[in-house]
């Protein structure tokens, strides 16, 4: 049914799944949400489900105003409120979005609305967290997998190659047996964006491969490419990979949760550490820019302050007497 949003508008019976306050025959915030719902039938219900949830929480701090009616400051002012109770960054940008989406549907039904309230708001910025590193025993402890079984000589393959290049979770699970050229020492990988990049393989990583590849050869499908399959002989999915990670961490003595990223992480920032080479350290995570790379670094101002003198052409400093 076709309603005009702009003005409180009689119905002759209310929309399906509305709520009780539309029955009396005004275009509530419920029946606004219900309509809402109706179009998104679509939509994948992961975000069907965050839209409705987050509009609804516009609604409930609207109370009696109607959501059509609401302003750029009003919207302003609810996400100042969200944000002073807790809600971080994240979640109010994506908030955003889901109110943007509410009122470019509504516009779309009644032009006399005119103007998107949600145009030029932007959500508060959220403070970069680090990600957790393993350190460098806890690194060497995790892929130390002593069992010999077929899947244990897998998984160590899989964890010695993550941690030896900083491998992103895509790229593991993608990765194909041709992409590696163990002669040469290196892993040839589609990043983010489609980009490919050659990153080296430590000498641990080059043996465990091998070791694997020996195995695999018994189990891939002949027309299976991956260099990481189940029993199934066919490639592992990026949550198999996880759960995997997961089971080792706790299997090898680690207190707490490993995935992925904390590899990467971990690579990334041990590299760093001990070289300091922020560049390469980017090029070898496949970053586009070099500030994303800052986010991985965990060097002390003693470290910064070293590289800086060692670079920098006016930054010598005197040295004690």
């Amino acid at each position: 049914m076709s309603v005009a949003l702009g003005r409180p508008k009689r119905l002759t019976t209310p929309p399906s799944g509305a709520a009780s306050e539309a029955s009396v025959g005004v275009v509530s915030n419920a029946a606004l949400l219900s309509a809402f719902e109706t179009h998104l039938a679509t939509r994948p219900r992961l975000t069907r489900e965050a839209y409705l949830r987050d509009v609804r929480k516009l609604a409930a701090s609207a109370g009696d105003t109607s959501l059509t009616k609401l302003s750029r400051a009003q919207l302003a002012r609810t996400l100042a409120s969200l944000h002073g109770k807790g809600l971080s960054g994240r979640s109010l940008a994506r908030m955003l979005s889901a109110w943007r989406a509410f009122y470019e549907w509504a516009i779309e039904q009644d032009r006399a609305l005119g103007e998107n309230p949600c145009a030029g708001l932007k959500a508060p910025k959220s403070a970069k967290r680090l990600p957790s590193a393993l350190t460098p025993d806890e690194a060497v402890r995790l892929v130390a997998i002593g069992d010999d079984d077929r899947f244990s000589t897998r998984d160590r393959a899989l964890l010695e190659l993550a941690y030896s290049s900083g491998l992103r979770l895509s790229e593991l699970a993608s990765l194909t047996v041709e992409g590696v050229d163990l002669v040469q020492g290196e892993v040839r990988v589609m990043g983010k964006g489609s980009k490919e990049r050659v990153v080296p393989v430590g000498t641990h990583a080059r043996e465990a491969l091998a070791h694997w590849l020996t195995e695999r050869a018994a189990l891939a499908h002949a027309s299976e490419r991956a260099m990481f399959i189940g029993a199934s002989g066919k490639a592992m999915s990026p949550r198999t990979i996880e759960r995997r990670l997961a089971a080792w961490a706790v299997k090898q003595g680690l207190d707490r949760h490993v995935h992925p990223h904390m590899l990467r992480h971990s690579f990334a920032s041990h590299v760093l550490q001990s070289s300091g080479d922020l560049r390469a350290v980017q090029e070898m995570l496949g970053h586009a820019s070099i500030a994303s790379t800052q986010v991985y670094t965990h060097l002390d101002f003693q470290a910064l302050a070293k590289v800086y003198d060692a670079a920098h052409p006016r930054a010598k400093r005197k040295k004690a007497g």
